[in-house]
């Protein structure tokens, strides 16, 4: 049974910085491109940014320079660094793998990151 089991979210002031974390369990993570997304109140979920097989990272234009994305995969996790956090950061985010040779997928539950003004 695949777990993604995010931690990291919370409720933080504009300039701040917060981590995310996602633990992966019942996958072998090397076969997995890694990625965050993020879904704001009455707005569709988009791409944050995801990181490849090979450590490849791929950033939204929003969050380049700001947000760095990780992964180990020892210790099947993912990371996302977000520094400089706007208020327009805030949303649930959402970690995802996704296998590439068979499209399979799956979702974490998400967390949610609040930026104050």
């Amino acid at each position: 049974q695949v777990q993604l089991v995010e931690s990291g979210g919370g409720l933080v002031q504009a300039g701040g910085s917060l981590r995310l974390s996602c633990a992966a369990s019942g996958v072998t993570f090397s076969f997995y491109v890694l990625g965050w997304y993020r879904q704001a109140p009455g707005k569709e979920r988009e791409l944050v940014a995801t990181i490849s097989r090979g450590g490849t990272p791929n950033y939204a234009d929003s969050v380049k320079g700001r947000f760095t994305i990780s992964r180990d995969t020892a210790k099947n996790t993912v990371g996302l660094q977000m520094n400089s956090l706007r208020p327009e950061d805030t949303a649930v985010y959402y970690c995802n793998i996704r296998r590439p040779t068979t499209d399979t997928t799956y979702w974490g539950q998400g967390t949610q990151v609040t930026v104050s003004s």
